[in-house]
C-alpha cells in the first residue's frame, strides 16, 4: 500500500505586487498542479494584489496592515498549521524564485531529514551575485550562521525556503517579524530549538517587475540591520526543550 501524498502549501507574501503577481501565479500553478496548494498573503496591499490572487483561484489572506515579510509569513505558517500541511514553501511574489525547484527542496528535506531547507543563491548554481559591502556582509553572516546552525550555509538571507511540519509548528507560534529577522533570526531560532537545517542550490532570476527591496545606496542600511538582527538573535535566551517531533507538533 503506497504512502499518501504529503500536503504541501506554497506561501507567497506579497505587498503591492499587482504588476507581476498574475504571471507569477500562472507559473506557480502550472509547476505545482496536483502537488501543492497556493496561499497568497497580501501584506496590507493598497493595490489589486488580493483581487488578482482571488481571480487566480488561490487561497488569500488579506492583512489589513503592512506587517513586513516576517509578519506575513507568520500568518502563512499559522494557516499551514491550522490546515494540517506537511510542508510549507516560501516563495517571493516578484518572480525571482523558480517554482520548478520546489521538488528539489522537498527531496533535500526527505533525504537528509531536514526541517528547514534554504534555497541558496550562492551555492554553485546560476550566476546571481551581489557586490560591495552587502556582499561582504553576507559572507560574514554565512560564516557565523554556519557555525551556529552546524551546517554549511552560503545564503542566510534567502526568501526561498521549505519548512516541515515541525518548523511550521514552531514558526506559527514564534516567528521574527523584524526586518531580516524572518531570515537571519529565524535560522538561529530554528537551530536552538533543535531543528535540522540544510540548503539546496537554486538559480535566482531577475525580478519580473516592481521595485527591488534594496539598491546599492541602501547597502550601508542593509549592513547595519543585518548585524543588528544577528545580535538580537544571538542574545535571545536558549530554549532547553526542542520542538516536539512531527507527529506531536501537529496536535
Amino acid at each position: 500500500m503506497s504512502e499518501p501524498m504529503p500536503r504541501v502549501l506554497v506561501i507567497i507574501p506579497a505587498w503591492n505586487e499587482e504588476e507581476v503577481l498574475a504571471g507569477v501565479l500562472r507559473e506557480v500553478l502550472t509547476s505545482v498542479q496536483g502537488v501543492a496548494d497556493v496561499l497568497v498573503v497580501s501584506d496590507g496591499s493598497t493595490d489589486r494584489t488580493a483581487r488578482i490572487a482571488r481571480d487566480a483561484g488561490v487561497a488569500v489572506l488579506d492583512l489589513p496592515l503592512n506587517l513586513g515579510v516576517g509578519g506575513a509569513m507568520r500568518a502563512g505558517y499559522l494557516y499551514a498549521a491550522r490546515h494540517d500541511y506537511d510542508y510549507a514553501v516560501q516563495l517571493d511574489a516578484d518572480g525571482q524564485h523558480d517554482p520548478a525547484e520546489i521538488p528539489a527542496l522537498l527531496d533535500r528535506s526527505r533525504s537528509e531529514g531536514a526541517d528547514l531547507v534554504i534555497g541558496a543563491r550562492f551555492a554553485g548554481k546560476g550566476d546571481y551575485s551581489v557586490r560591495g559591502p552587502r556582499h561582504w556582509a553576507m559572507k560574514v553572516l554565512s560564516v557565523i550562521l554556519s557555525r551556529v546552525c552546524g551546517t554549511r550555509l552560503t545564503d542566510t538571507t534567502s526568501g526561498f525556503k521549505l519548512c516541515t511540519r515541525r518548523a511550521i509548528g514552531l514558526f506559527s507560534r514564534d516567528y521574527p517579524a523584524e526586518y531580516l529577522g524572518d531570515t537571519i533570526e529565524a535560522l538561529v531560532l530554528a537551530s536552538r530549538r533543535g531543528l535540522v537545517i540544510r540548503q539546496e542550490p537554486v538559480e535566482m532570476r531577475p525580478r519580473a517587475g516592481g521595485e527591488p527591496s534594496h539598491d546599492p545606496l541602501k547597502a550601508a542600511v542593509f549592513l547595519i540591520r543585518a548585524f543588528l538582527a544577528l545580535g538580537v538573535a544571538l542574545s535571545r535566551p536558549r530554549v532547553p526543550s526542542p520542538v516536539p517531533p512531527a507527529e506531536e507538533a501537529s496536535r
